[in-house]
Protein backbone atom coordinates (compact mmCIF):
# COMPACT_ATOMS: atom_id res chain seq x y z
CA UNK A 1 0.00 0.00 0.00
CA UNK A 2 1.83 3.08 -1.05
CA UNK A 3 1.78 6.40 0.69
CA UNK A 4 -0.32 7.79 -2.99
CA UNK A 5 -3.39 6.03 -1.60
CA UNK A 6 -4.12 9.04 0.50
CA UNK A 7 -5.14 11.10 -2.64
CA UNK A 8 -6.95 8.74 -4.03
CA UNK A 9 -10.71 9.41 -4.87
CA UNK A 10 -13.35 7.70 -5.95
CA UNK A 11 -16.16 9.19 -8.18
CA UNK A 12 -19.55 9.15 -6.62
CA UNK A 13 -21.95 6.99 -9.19
CA UNK A 14 -23.76 9.70 -10.33
CA UNK A 15 -20.90 10.90 -12.11
CA UNK A 16 -20.59 14.16 -9.84
CA UNK A 17 -17.68 15.12 -7.41
CA UNK A 18 -15.00 12.80 -6.13
CA UNK A 19 -15.29 11.81 -2.45
CA UNK A 20 -12.39 10.34 -1.12
CA UNK A 21 -13.73 6.72 0.76
CA UNK A 22 -13.32 6.26 4.40
CA UNK A 23 -11.08 3.42 4.45
CA UNK A 24 -8.56 5.66 2.82
CA UNK A 25 -8.92 8.58 5.19
CA UNK A 26 -8.47 6.17 8.18
CA UNK A 27 -4.93 5.43 6.59
CA UNK A 28 -4.33 9.23 6.83
CA UNK A 29 -5.26 10.16 9.70
CA UNK A 30 -3.37 6.94 11.65
CA UNK A 31 -1.73 9.34 13.66
CA UNK A 32 -4.43 10.70 15.16
CA UNK A 33 -5.74 7.47 16.24
CA UNK A 34 -2.72 6.91 18.03
CA UNK A 35 -2.52 9.94 19.56
CA UNK A 36 -6.09 9.65 20.78
CA UNK A 37 -5.47 6.02 22.19
CA UNK A 38 -2.77 8.10 24.11
CA UNK A 39 -4.53 10.38 26.00
CA UNK A 40 -7.39 8.00 26.53
CA UNK A 41 -4.67 5.69 28.73
CA UNK A 42 -2.75 8.87 30.13
CA UNK A 43 -6.57 10.04 31.41
CA UNK A 44 -7.38 7.12 32.61
CA UNK A 45 -4.91 5.92 34.71
CA UNK A 46 -4.48 9.48 35.96
CA UNK A 47 -8.12 9.09 37.05
CA UNK A 48 -7.18 5.84 39.06
CA UNK A 49 -3.93 7.22 40.27
CA UNK A 50 -3.29 11.17 40.51
CA UNK A 51 0.73 10.75 41.24
CA UNK A 52 0.52 9.84 37.37
CA UNK A 53 -0.55 12.81 36.18
CA UNK A 54 2.34 14.98 38.61
CA UNK A 55 5.08 16.90 36.58
CA UNK A 56 7.50 14.06 37.50
CA UNK A 57 5.78 11.76 36.20
CA UNK A 58 4.93 13.28 33.13
CA UNK A 59 8.93 14.20 32.30
CA UNK A 60 9.61 10.10 32.85
CA UNK A 61 7.13 9.62 30.26
CA UNK A 62 8.50 11.87 28.01
CA UNK A 63 12.00 11.24 28.45
CA UNK A 64 11.77 6.69 29.01
CA UNK A 65 10.70 6.64 25.04
CA UNK A 66 13.00 9.03 23.64
CA UNK A 67 15.84 6.15 22.59
CA UNK A 68 13.41 4.23 21.75
CA UNK A 69 11.93 7.05 19.42
CA UNK A 70 14.99 7.47 17.74
CA UNK A 71 16.06 3.63 16.69
CA UNK A 72 11.54 3.53 15.54
CA UNK A 73 12.52 6.34 13.20
CA UNK A 74 15.49 4.33 11.10
CA UNK A 75 13.27 1.41 11.61
CA UNK A 76 10.62 3.01 10.01
CA UNK A 77 12.85 3.80 6.72
CA UNK A 78 13.84 0.55 6.41
CA UNK A 79 10.46 -1.10 6.89
CA UNK A 80 9.00 1.67 4.27
CA UNK A 81 11.32 0.20 1.65
CA UNK A 82 9.79 -3.30 2.73
CA UNK A 83 13.16 -4.35 4.70
CA UNK A 84 13.92 -4.99 8.37
CA UNK A 85 17.01 -3.94 11.11
CA UNK A 86 17.26 -6.49 13.84
CA UNK A 87 20.57 -5.01 14.18
CA UNK A 88 19.70 -1.69 16.32
CA UNK A 89 19.85 -2.97 19.85
CA UNK A 90 22.99 -4.33 19.39
CA UNK A 91 24.33 -1.27 17.62
CA UNK A 92 22.95 0.85 20.59
CA UNK A 93 24.97 -1.33 23.16
CA UNK A 94 28.21 -1.02 21.17
CA UNK A 95 27.80 2.98 20.09
CA UNK A 96 27.22 3.85 23.95
CA UNK A 97 30.14 1.19 25.42
CA UNK A 98 32.51 2.50 22.59
CA UNK A 99 31.31 6.64 23.68
CA UNK A 100 31.77 5.46 27.18
CA UNK A 101 35.21 4.18 26.53
CA UNK A 102 35.99 7.28 24.21
CA UNK A 103 35.54 9.32 27.57
CA UNK A 104 37.58 6.67 29.66
CA UNK A 105 40.49 7.97 27.78
CA UNK A 106 39.99 11.70 26.51
CA UNK A 107 37.31 12.84 29.10
CA UNK A 108 37.63 16.27 28.22
CA UNK A 109 36.12 15.71 25.17
CA UNK A 110 32.94 17.91 24.58
CA UNK A 111 29.32 16.63 24.47
CA UNK A 112 28.52 16.99 20.57
CA UNK A 113 31.77 15.30 19.37
CA UNK A 114 30.60 12.15 21.66
CA UNK A 115 27.62 12.37 20.60
CA UNK A 116 28.59 12.49 16.69
CA UNK A 117 31.07 9.72 17.22
CA UNK A 118 28.25 7.93 18.48
CA UNK A 119 26.57 8.58 14.85
CA UNK A 120 29.76 7.40 13.03
CA UNK A 121 29.79 3.63 15.20
CA UNK A 122 26.16 3.55 13.96
CA UNK A 123 26.73 4.75 10.41
CA UNK A 124 29.86 2.11 10.22
CA UNK A 125 27.14 -0.98 11.14
CA UNK A 126 24.87 0.47 8.95
CA UNK A 127 26.89 0.75 5.73
CA UNK A 128 27.68 -2.90 6.31
CA UNK A 129 24.55 -4.30 6.93
CA UNK A 130 23.04 -2.09 3.74
CA UNK A 131 25.95 -3.25 1.61
CA UNK A 132 25.31 -7.20 2.27
CA UNK A 133 21.26 -6.67 2.12
CA UNK A 134 21.00 -3.61 -0.81
CA UNK A 135 24.16 -4.99 -3.19
CA UNK A 136 24.45 -8.75 -1.94
CA UNK A 137 20.50 -9.14 -2.16
CA UNK A 138 20.81 -11.13 0.89
CA UNK A 139 17.15 -11.05 2.90
CA UNK A 140 17.43 -8.28 5.59
CA UNK A 141 15.58 -10.63 8.22
CA UNK A 142 18.63 -13.04 7.77
CA UNK A 143 21.21 -10.42 7.09
CA UNK A 144 20.14 -8.74 10.69
CA UNK A 145 19.22 -11.76 12.73
CA UNK A 146 22.98 -12.88 12.37
CA UNK A 147 24.68 -9.55 12.62
CA UNK A 148 22.86 -8.87 15.89
CA UNK A 149 24.84 -11.76 17.05
CA UNK A 150 27.59 -10.71 15.54
CA UNK A 151 27.77 -7.14 16.98
CA UNK A 152 27.09 -8.06 20.44
CA UNK A 153 29.64 -10.52 20.41
CA UNK A 154 32.26 -7.93 19.18
CA UNK A 155 30.28 -5.63 22.04
CA UNK A 156 31.20 -8.31 24.59
CA UNK A 157 34.82 -8.82 23.40
CA UNK A 158 35.37 -5.18 23.70
CA UNK A 159 33.76 -4.91 26.60
CA UNK A 160 35.59 -7.63 28.50
CA UNK A 161 33.39 -7.80 31.63
CA UNK A 162 34.26 -4.01 32.09
CA UNK A 163 32.09 -1.74 33.19
CA UNK A 164 31.65 1.91 32.47
CA UNK A 165 30.24 4.02 34.92
CA UNK A 166 29.06 7.50 36.26
CA UNK A 167 32.84 8.34 37.68
CA UNK A 168 33.64 7.70 33.97
CA UNK A 169 31.48 10.54 32.46
CA UNK A 170 31.59 14.06 32.70
CA UNK A 171 29.00 16.40 34.69
CA UNK A 172 27.84 17.94 30.93
CA UNK A 173 27.61 14.63 29.48
CA UNK A 174 24.92 13.04 32.04
CA UNK A 175 23.24 16.45 32.38
CA UNK A 176 21.96 15.54 28.23
CA UNK A 177 19.91 12.09 29.77
CA UNK A 178 19.23 14.25 33.26
CA UNK A 179 17.97 17.70 32.45
CA UNK A 180 15.02 19.24 31.62
CA UNK A 181 14.45 22.70 29.19
CA UNK A 182 11.18 24.53 29.14
CA UNK A 183 9.74 21.46 31.80
CA UNK A 184 10.50 18.87 28.73
CA UNK A 185 13.79 16.54 29.33
CA UNK A 186 16.58 17.04 26.65
CA UNK A 187 16.41 13.77 25.52
CA UNK A 188 12.94 14.35 24.34
CA UNK A 189 13.91 17.62 22.32
CA UNK A 190 16.81 16.09 21.02
CA UNK A 191 13.96 12.95 19.66
CA UNK A 192 11.81 15.85 18.39
CA UNK A 193 14.22 17.37 16.30
CA UNK A 194 14.94 13.99 14.98
CA UNK A 195 11.18 13.61 14.40
CA UNK A 196 10.96 17.28 11.97
CA UNK A 197 14.43 16.60 10.63
CA UNK A 198 13.47 13.62 9.01
CA UNK A 199 9.41 13.85 8.40
CA UNK A 200 10.54 16.83 6.69
CA UNK A 201 12.68 14.73 4.30
CA UNK A 202 10.02 12.05 4.19
CA UNK A 203 7.28 14.32 3.31
CA UNK A 204 9.14 16.40 0.72
CA UNK A 205 12.07 14.96 -1.31
CA UNK A 206 12.04 12.68 -4.17
CA UNK A 207 14.21 10.00 -2.89
CA UNK A 208 11.67 9.42 0.41
CA UNK A 209 8.91 9.19 -2.57
CA UNK A 210 11.15 6.39 -3.53
CA UNK A 211 11.27 4.62 -0.76
CA UNK A 212 7.92 4.27 -0.20
CA UNK A 213 7.21 3.12 -3.77
CA UNK A 214 10.15 0.49 -3.80
CA UNK A 215 8.40 -0.69 -0.46
CA UNK A 216 4.59 -0.32 -2.44
CA UNK A 217 5.91 -2.26 -5.61
CA UNK A 218 9.33 -3.61 -6.02
CA UNK A 219 8.57 -4.84 -9.69
CA UNK A 220 7.49 -1.27 -10.99
CA UNK A 221 9.69 0.65 -9.22
CA UNK A 222 12.48 -1.31 -10.88
CA UNK A 223 10.56 -0.86 -14.16
CA UNK A 224 10.27 2.98 -13.02
CA UNK A 225 14.19 3.36 -13.10
CA UNK A 226 14.09 3.87 -9.31
CA UNK A 227 17.79 3.11 -7.73
CA UNK A 228 16.62 0.52 -5.78
CA UNK A 229 19.89 -0.43 -4.49
CA UNK A 230 20.73 3.07 -3.19
CA UNK A 231 17.38 4.01 -1.59
CA UNK A 232 17.63 0.45 1.08
CA UNK A 233 21.44 0.87 1.26
CA UNK A 234 20.47 4.48 2.57
CA UNK A 235 17.94 3.83 5.14
CA UNK A 236 19.90 0.67 6.36
CA UNK A 237 23.12 3.62 7.27
CA UNK A 238 20.30 6.25 8.39
CA UNK A 239 18.86 3.56 10.68
CA UNK A 240 22.56 2.64 12.06
CA UNK A 241 23.17 6.34 12.32
CA UNK A 242 20.33 6.74 14.85
CA UNK A 243 20.75 3.11 16.77
CA UNK A 244 24.21 5.22 17.41
CA UNK A 245 23.09 8.47 18.41
CA UNK A 246 20.32 6.03 20.75
CA UNK A 247 23.39 4.25 22.27
CA UNK A 248 25.71 7.59 23.05
CA UNK A 249 22.16 9.20 24.54
CA UNK A 250 21.32 5.86 26.16
CA UNK A 251 24.65 6.52 27.95
CA UNK A 252 23.58 10.01 29.12
CA UNK A 253 20.62 8.52 30.59
CA UNK A 254 21.49 5.89 32.55
CA UNK A 255 25.46 6.95 32.91
CA UNK A 256 26.36 3.17 33.04
CA UNK A 257 26.91 0.46 30.42
CA UNK A 258 27.92 -3.01 30.29
CA UNK A 259 27.68 -5.63 27.36
CA UNK A 260 23.82 -6.26 27.95
CA UNK A 261 22.56 -2.54 26.77
CA UNK A 262 20.47 -2.42 23.73
CA UNK A 263 19.37 -5.78 24.46
CA UNK A 264 15.95 -6.70 22.83
CA UNK A 265 15.59 -3.03 21.54
CA UNK A 266 15.12 -3.86 18.23
CA UNK A 267 12.14 -5.48 19.07
CA UNK A 268 10.83 -2.64 21.15
CA UNK A 269 11.81 -0.49 17.83
CA UNK A 270 9.47 -2.50 15.28
CA UNK A 271 7.02 -2.88 17.68
CA UNK A 272 6.67 1.26 17.84
CA UNK A 273 6.86 1.42 13.91
CA UNK A 274 4.16 -0.62 13.55
CA UNK A 275 1.81 -0.03 16.42
CA UNK A 276 2.35 3.65 14.85
CA UNK A 277 0.86 2.98 11.61
CA UNK A 278 4.17 2.08 9.87
CA UNK A 279 2.72 -1.22 7.50
CA UNK A 280 5.13 -4.10 7.90
CA UNK A 281 4.75 -5.22 4.64
CA UNK A 282 6.01 -1.55 3.17
CA UNK A 283 5.20 1.66 1.37
CA UNK A 284 3.31 3.05 3.93
CA UNK A 285 4.28 4.86 7.18
CA UNK A 286 5.62 7.72 8.71
CA UNK A 287 8.38 8.96 11.23
CA UNK A 288 5.28 10.43 13.01
CA UNK A 289 3.53 7.80 13.28
CA UNK A 290 6.18 5.40 14.77
CA UNK A 291 7.05 8.05 17.54
CA UNK A 292 3.58 8.10 18.74
CA UNK A 293 3.94 4.74 18.76
CA UNK A 294 6.58 4.66 20.68
CA UNK A 295 5.21 7.14 23.46
CA UNK A 296 2.26 5.15 23.25
CA UNK A 297 3.80 1.69 24.23
CA UNK A 298 5.84 3.82 27.04
CA UNK A 299 2.67 5.23 28.51
CA UNK A 300 0.82 1.48 28.13
CA UNK A 301 3.84 0.24 30.19
CA UNK A 302 4.34 3.12 32.60
CA UNK A 303 0.13 3.00 33.31
CA UNK A 304 0.62 -0.80 34.15
CA UNK A 305 3.02 0.46 36.87
CA UNK A 306 1.03 2.65 37.91
CA UNK A 307 -2.19 0.98 38.21
CA UNK A 308 -0.72 -1.92 40.36
CA UNK A 309 -0.72 -4.76 37.72
CA UNK A 310 2.41 -6.81 37.58
CA UNK A 311 4.82 -5.87 35.13
CA UNK A 312 4.85 -9.37 33.67
CA UNK A 313 2.21 -8.01 31.53
CA UNK A 314 4.10 -5.24 29.56
CA UNK A 315 5.30 -7.55 26.98
CA UNK A 316 2.26 -9.17 26.61
CA UNK A 317 0.20 -5.84 25.68
CA UNK A 318 2.90 -4.82 23.36
CA UNK A 319 2.76 -8.29 21.70
CA UNK A 320 -0.98 -7.59 21.89
CA UNK A 321 -0.80 -4.58 20.07
CA UNK A 322 1.64 -5.33 17.80
CA UNK A 323 -0.33 -8.43 15.83
CA UNK A 324 -3.38 -5.98 16.59
CA UNK A 325 -1.40 -3.37 14.46
CA UNK A 326 -0.68 -6.10 11.53
CA UNK A 327 -3.50 -7.53 11.39
CA UNK A 328 -5.56 -3.84 11.28
CA UNK A 329 -2.99 -2.95 8.23
CA UNK A 330 -3.26 -6.20 6.45
CA UNK A 331 -7.44 -5.30 6.69
CA UNK A 332 -6.60 -1.62 5.20
CA UNK A 333 -4.46 -3.14 2.28
CA UNK A 334 -7.33 -5.42 1.53
CA UNK A 335 -9.75 -3.00 1.59
CA UNK A 336 -7.71 -0.32 -0.24
CA UNK A 337 -7.26 -2.53 -3.50
CA UNK A 338 -11.01 -3.33 -3.12
CA UNK A 339 -11.22 0.25 -3.19
CA UNK A 340 -8.96 1.19 -6.06
CA UNK A 341 -10.88 -1.60 -8.44
CA UNK A 342 -14.07 -0.25 -7.98
CA UNK A 343 -12.73 3.12 -9.10
CA UNK A 344 -10.94 1.68 -11.99
CA UNK A 345 -14.39 0.04 -13.03
CA UNK A 346 -16.23 3.59 -12.66
CA UNK A 347 -13.47 5.31 -13.98
CA UNK A 348 -13.99 2.78 -17.52
CA UNK A 349 -17.27 3.59 -17.36
CA UNK A 350 -16.88 7.01 -18.18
Amino acid sequence: MSQSLEHVGVNEPNGGSTKTPLILKVVRFREFAILFALIVVFVATSLKNTSFASTASVQGLLAGPAVIILIAIGETLVIITRNVDLTVGSVLGLSAYLVGDLYVHYPHTPVIIALLFGVVVGSACGVVTGAIVAYARVPSLAVTLGLLYMIRGIDAVIVNAVQINSNNLPGGFINVGANNFLGIPILMWIAIVVVAVVGYFMRNFRAAREMYAIGSNPEAALLAGIPIQRRIFSAFVVSGALAGLAGALWLAEFATVGSTAGTGYELDAVAAAVVGGVAIFGGSGTVLGAALGALFLNTINQALVAAGVSSFWDLAVAGLLLVLAIAFDRYLIVRSERVLRVEGRQRGRH
